[in-house]
């Protein structure tokens, strides 16, 4: 699903993908695939010390501090922790035109981003919890 004409930073083969990726971090992060609604592991998970990070190749992506219960039934946040580490992407699939966030690091698919989220941004990033891993700080 990625660009093949966008070179990413962190570049790997399909078969490394798939033995890092489980079955469904592969389908959501590779194939921009989307979890079913309330069942990943991070939509009601609201930890204060630690990250959301890429599970593709690791990147810090969102702060505890701008995750809010968008009542969607995915993780949601008004903003990265860095703009930059965020690329977004027109996508016409399913008969809708919306906007597709993935990490620009590795180019995993992480969700879309949409103009209905809270200040001070407006934007909610509806994020697959397939798509990021929480690392606690130490």
């Amino acid at each position: 699903m990625n660009d093949p004409k966008k070179q990413y930073p962190v570049q790997k083969s399909e078969a490394e993908w798939r033995a890092q990726l489980d079955p469904m971090q592969y389908q959501v992060a590779r194939q921009a695939g989307t979890e079913r609604a309330f069942t990943g592991k991070y939509w009601d998970h609201f930890e204060k010390n630690g990250l959301y990070r890429c599970v593709g190749c690791g990147e810090a992506l969102f702060a505890p501090e701008t995750k809010f219960d968008a009542g969607c039934g995915w993780p949601s946040y008004w903003a990265p922790v860095n703009s930059e580490l965020i690329e977004r992407i027109v996508d016409h699939s399913h008969g809708m035109v919306r906007i597709e966030v993935r990490c620009n690091n590795c180019g995993s698919h992480l969700g879309h981003v949409f103009p209905d989220g809270p200040e001070p941004t407006g934007e909610r990033f509806c994020i697959n919890s397939a798509a990021i891993d929480f690392a606690p700080k130490p």
